[in-house]
């Protein structure tokens, strides 16, 4: 048997772009932190969920930005999350969260879900 460990700072890397464009939505929102989690989904296995929430489920992580942000990371997903990177990009005159999965074997074809 084996046991992985995990640095809370190695999990999951925020750009400065994403930080801010969270910091923007949790304002918006009035919610107090980003979580994020994994559920199944789709024809290859998992898609990620990014949601404005007011408190940490018991198995989260708790990670501070440096704007102040709060991010909690579903700790259940931890072996699929590890090593992501969330940016903030703008492609065109559109937006959006991009998130670039080290751990990510496979990935439908329309984007919607992947494998680990």
């Amino acid at each position: 048997m084996s046991v992985e460990t995990f640095s809370i700072n190695e999990t999951v890397n925020v750009t400065p772009e994403a930080a801010e464009h969270f910091r923007q939505q949790l304002e918006k929102k009035h919610a107090r932190a980003i979580r994020i989690s994994l559920e199944e989904s789709g024809c290859t296995g998992f898609k990620y969920v990014i949601d404005e929430v007011d408190a940490a489920e018991a198995s989260d992580l708790s990670i501070a930005l440096e704007n102040g942000v709060q991010l909690f990371v579903d700790s259940s997903h931890l072996e699929a999350i590890q090593g992501t990177v969330v940016d903030y990009v703008r492609q065109g005159i559109n937006r959006n969260l991009v998130l670039n999965n080290p751990n990510v074997k496979n990935a439908c074809g329309c984007g919607e879900s992947f494998s680990v």
